[in-house]
């Protein structure tokens, strides 16, 4: 059987599956082909995405389009947006994504409800083998970002990083590790700078 034929019979569901299981992807792979022809598709609905002014309504219909599962009603998006996989994308609700993100997903991305991203965050999922004559080999590690998390602008967030509930993240910092809830963190590698207040509501 030709690898052509192989890569046909790889769903999209089995090849996520792979990559949320952690195990490295090997390149020149059957996983590896699935992934370069879902960056294929990706590029595709990202290029009608970022091209003229759209709807917010039409945005949502385009990043379910390319997340394969539908975008709750109350997600927002400032285009542009770049992803090299899209399928590997989770959304809550009351998520708005400001212009300019780069989300590399294929580790997975999960994004719980409330939470804000600024302008030109990076969400990284994938590393690289270290040893030199397999560096093009990949390793995937998810992302998990709380409820009501922001953000800020230029930050850079890496695999395996999960953001707790509440926690600020300052623009241009670059996260490496866990985010305690409710904390704000800055600066690269990115450090803890304060926790934050949470007041009680009222009843």
């Amino acid at each position: 059987m030709g690898k052509e034929k192989e890569m046909e019979l790889m769903s999209t569901e089995a090849f996520v599956k792979v990559l949320n299981s952690g195990k490295k992807v090997t390149a020149g792979s059957d996983v590896h082909l699935k992934m370069i022809e879902l960056s294929n598709e990706a590029m595709q609905i990202t290029g009608k995405l970022n091209q003229g002014y759209h709807t917010p309504e039409e945005i949502r219909s385009l990043m379910s389009e390319l997340t394969g599962r539908v975008v709750d009603e109350t997600f927002g998006m400032f285009p542009p947006f770049y992803t090299d996989c899209g399928k590997n994308i989770h959304i809550g609700k009351n998520v708005f994504i400001n212009s300019g993100c780069q989300f590399q997903d294929q580790g997975g991305i999960y994004i719980d409800d409330g939470a804000l991203i600024g302008h030109q965050v990076v969400l990284a999922t994938l590393n690289h083998e270290m040893d030199p004559g397999k560096r093009a080999d990949l390793l995937p590690v998810s992302i998990h970002i709380g409820k009501n998390v922001w953000i800020g602008a230029h930050a850079t967030v890496l695999a395996g990083v999960t953001i707790g509930d509440g926690a600020v993240i300052a623009a241009g910092a670059v996260v490496t590790k866990d985010v305690q809830s409710n904390t704000v963190v800055g600066g690269i590698p990115a450090k803890v700078i304060k926790k934050i207040e949470v007041q009680k509501s009222e009843r």
